[in-house]
């Protein structure tokens, strides 16, 4: 595997992989693409978790793990320990593993003997003991944990028993694409006269979108020109069990509250371009999730990437990322709490310039390029720490 006589090293992702429809297939992709540029690095490759779907994935997925197959992990494990692999990067999300709560990944990593760093895209607050045993044991084993949120730290160690040494904090990352001015993607998009509204990522009714949809109604009477637009495909998981209810209930809200002409609907995968498009041609972008447990949000990222003003419910994360005037947070499952946030927002467009440039402070910090080097950094570091482990004591 990746046999190669110079001294650079050989990272290997665990995890889903494009094109699989995934939010950490996303994820690995972008970090694994800015370490084209980073020295001391071979291509990293990946091992991909597999569903019950055949992907064409492409010469970087260098192994597959049918998710249900326990035996696929010994082979991968094996596989791994017999290669010249210098650290593998697990990818954890509770719902992409197999077993209850994902919890074939234990005697995985119990066969390890190469050193790994596991990422935490999801840290409850309340798991089950499964969950919870799950974590602390993938992270015993660890050489070092990832968390994405600054409030998941304290939970690492409290909630989940990890050592407080372990735990390191690098914000979620931000794919840099350069775009036109919003005046010139409102132009180009057919949106020049309009105030834009926009929420992205995969319909589910966690999404709270009725929320906003529903805030609308008092928006549009002040500033009629306004434009909600929700980008995205309902989630995969969601349509194989209950195919477009949620969306098709949404769609009949937008009629009943008489929002045609201020509510658009952009049913489709978007490439991270139209993704990036989107944010910038926005004035305001929107998080109105149901779940106040959420620790992470690769959606809400992109927006404090780019910076936008944000209105949010206070999830966790959001609480987080909207802190020292980032944004605005509405109460959850509240239309006129949202709406009051919205119209604040139009109707102050000096507030929307501070807010904006304070959140840019922070989504400057969150580009990929500069996230990677954080990741490279930590990965050089563990790398040369178990060499000199390693090494036989005479």
């Amino acid at each position: 595997m990746m046999k190669n006589s110079s001294s650079k090293r050989n990272i290997v992702f665990l995890g889903t992989s494009l094109p699989r429809e995934c939010g950490i297939a996303t994820f690995t992709q972008d970090l694994l693409d800015q370490f084209e540029h980073i020295q001391g690095f071979n291509h990293p490759g990946i091992i991909a978790i597999n569903n019950n779907v055949t992907y064409q994935y492409d010469e970087q997925v260098i192994k597959e793990i049918n998710q249900h197959k326990q035996s696929d992990y010994t082979d991968a494990a094996n596989y791994l320990n017999f290669s010249d692999v210098d650290l593998l990067v697990i990818q954890h999300e509770f719902g992409i593993y197999g077993g209850e709560s994902g919890e074939y990944l234990i005697p995985f990593v119990e066969k390890l003997s190469i050193p790994y760093i596991v990422i935490f895209h999801t840290v409850l607050s309340n798991p089950s003991a499964k969950q919870r045993h799950i974590m602390n044991r993938v992270a015993e084993l660890s050489v070092k944990v990832v968390t994405m949120a600054q409030s998941t730290v304290i939970d690492l160690t409290t909630i989940y028993g990890i050592d407080a040494s372990k735990v390191a904090f690098i914000h979620h990352g931000v794919p840099y694409v350069k775009t036109e001015s919003r005046a010139k993607l409102k132009e180009q998009y057919g949106f020049a006269d309009r105030k834009i509204l926009s929420t992205f990522g995969f319909l589910s009714p966690g999404k709270g979108i009725e929320y906003s949809i529903e805030a609308m109604r008092g928006v549009v009477k002040q500033h009629p020109d306004s434009l909600y637009i929700i980008f995205g495909k309902t989630h995969p998981v969601v349509k194989q069990e209950t195919g477009e209810v949620y969306r098709q209930r949404l769609m009949e809200l937008v009629t009943e509250f008489d929002l045609n002409h201020n509510v658009l609907f952009v049913d489709k995968l978007l490439t991270q371009e139209e993704v990036i498009e989107s944010l910038v041609m926005s004035d305001i972008y929107m998080t109105p999730y149901l779940g106040k447990d959420q620790a992470v949000s690769g959606t809400l990222a992109y927006g404090v990437g780019y910076g936008r003003v944000i209105v949010s419910t206070p999830y966790r994360y959001a609480t987080e990322m909207l802190a020292e005037g980032r944004g605005l947070l509405a109460n959850f499952r509240d239309a006129a709490s949202l709406e009051d946030c919205i119209l604040q927002l139009l109707d102050n467009p000096m507030l929307v310039k501070e807010m904006e440039n304070h959140t840019m402070e922070l989504g400057k910090t969150m580009l990929w390029k500069e996230i990677a080097k954080t990741y490279a950094a930590l990965f050089q570091e563990k790398i040369t720490i178990s060499k000199l482990n390693n090494r036989s004591v005479i």
